[in-house]
């Protein structure tokens, strides 16, 4: 298991590499403020509140963080996103991939995962969920936001991909220890057939 793990890191993010700027291109201009704001909202806390951008890609929504008077740090795993994150939003920025986290405890407000965390597999998602958890601080909260599915899992366009429905992710995340704050389809105002992305955010969970 661990030789398929360093597979799919390892040619996951030679794709994010080698298409990072067609990819910051394509997305920089992508209207998340329905994301951003569905996680800053439950946020407990005035700013500046420490954030953690997991797969913050070339740095997008970390600068609307930073904008916002908090005080993120990136993680991604593609060595271009992390240059070009630090470049755009002038803030910390760690070399990180998914599948491989290194986290402080209890460092973090809030966590921020928008369309990131699909490319954990299955097997390895409670363990990473786990971590999240663990890095976050009492209260803290975490969105999610992912291509959904039915379950399917796989190769995709050079990528590798987790596509769960709203029940199963559900499943992962309290098993995990996080209770539902709200969850949503996008991009708003669809029909649900043409909304592809499971928004949800999430509370830590504590013991007792």
């Amino acid at each position: 298991m661990p030789d398929d793990l360093d597979r799919i890191a390892d040619l996951t993010l030679a794709h994010y590499n080698s298409n990072a700027r067609e990819f910051w291109i394509g997305t920089r201009d992508h209207d998340v403020r329905q994301n951003t704001d569905a996680f800053l909202r439950h946020l407990v806390g005035v700013p500046p509140l420490a954030l953690l951008d997991l797969g913050c890609g070339p740095g997008r929504d970390l600068k609307t963080f930073v904008d916002a008077g908090h005080a993120p740090v990136g993680l991604d795993g593609a060595e271009r996103f992390v240059t070009m994150a630090r470049a755009h939003a002038g803030c910390e920025v760690w070399q990180q991939n998914l599948l491989a986290l290194d986290l402080p405890p209890a460092r973090f407000d809030g966590v921020f995962a928008n369309a990131s965390l699909f490319h954990v597999p299955s097997a390895e998602l409670p363990r990473v969920l786990r971590q999240l958890h663990a890095t976050l601080k009492p209260g803290g909260v975490l969105f999610t936001s992912n291509p959904r599915g039915n379950g399917q899992e796989g190769w995709q366009a050079g990528r590798y991909g987790a596509f769960h429905d709203l029940e199963s992710w559900r499943g992962f995340l309290t098993t995990a220890g996080f209770d539902e704050l709200e969850h949503y389809y996008r991009p708003p105002g669809l029909p649900l057939a043409q909304q592809p992305w499971l928004a949800s955010v999430w509370r830590r969970r504590e013991p007792g």
